[in-house]
């Protein structure tokens, strides 16, 4: 009987192989965590930071907060403050929603401010996330004037403003914004919201929101 010859298998070409094999089970393992990532859009991610210490319980934006689509269908008017807890860019959808027409139209809503966001990374190169909670920021303003009196006299007192009514009113002063803008305008609803988060984020006095805001504070300031 002919001696087979064994073949000679060389020890650095299979340390080789089974590095290779390695490598790509990391890349495997890498993929799947990151699908575990929860996206706005399937696009932009949560990872934002609130730079105002005072606004960060109110401003839901990571988390648990953290949403596939603005539209969770939360029943967050049921109680006080339980809106707090509603994902932030779904705030900014529900204040899209107004003036008649618009009513209840929070599909649409949704995609006017999915393009928003869209046009944001185009313009900044930054996640668009992260600029809609610092326009937020900015928008809020510190201090409000109240009527203070009765009978006949009433004078106007300057108050704090509390943190939870500065994202609502923020809220407000955006949307109110960009919806005067895109009125009788060749420019859509998207980009007018976007040059309005663009330029509130930026602290611009171009903004809707941030010239409110300032007249706001300006008129408290007087009644002090």
């Amino acid at each position: 009987m002919a001696d087979v010859e064994e073949p000679i298998v060389d020890e650095e070409v299979v340390e080789v192989e089974e590095e290779e094999e390695e490598y790509e089970e990391e890349e495997e393992f890498a993929a799947v965590a990151g699908a575990n990532e929860v996206k706005l859009f399937g696009k932009w991610t949560f990872d934002v930071e609130v730079r105002d210490i005072s606004l960060v319980d109110y401003i839901a934006c990571t988390g648990d907060h953290a949403t596939y689509l603005p539209h969770t269908a939360g029943r967050y008017a049921k109680k006080r403050f339980r809106k707090a807890s509603c994902p932030i860019v779904e705030r900014l959808v529900c204040c899209l929603m107004r003036k008649g027409n618009n009513a209840g139209k929070k599909i649409q809503a949704c995609r006017i401010v999915q393009h928003t966001l869209e046009i944001i990374y185009l313009l900044t190169d930054q996640n668009p996330v992260q600029v809609v909670v610092d326009a937020i920021i900015n928008s809020g303003p510190r201090e409000d004037s109240t009527r203070v009196g009765g009978a006949g006299v009433v004078r106007r007192q300057a108050v704090d403003m509390s943190p939870f009514r500065r994202v609502n009113y923020a809220l407000y002063l955006l949307a109110t914004g960009a919806r005067e803008a895109s009125f009788r305008n060749l420019k859509t609803m998207a980009e007018c919201l976007a040059e309005e988060l663009i330029n509130a984020a930026r602290g611009s006095s171009n903004s809707y929101a941030i010239k409110k805001k300032d007249e706001i504070e300006r008129v408290s300031k007087s009644n002090r």
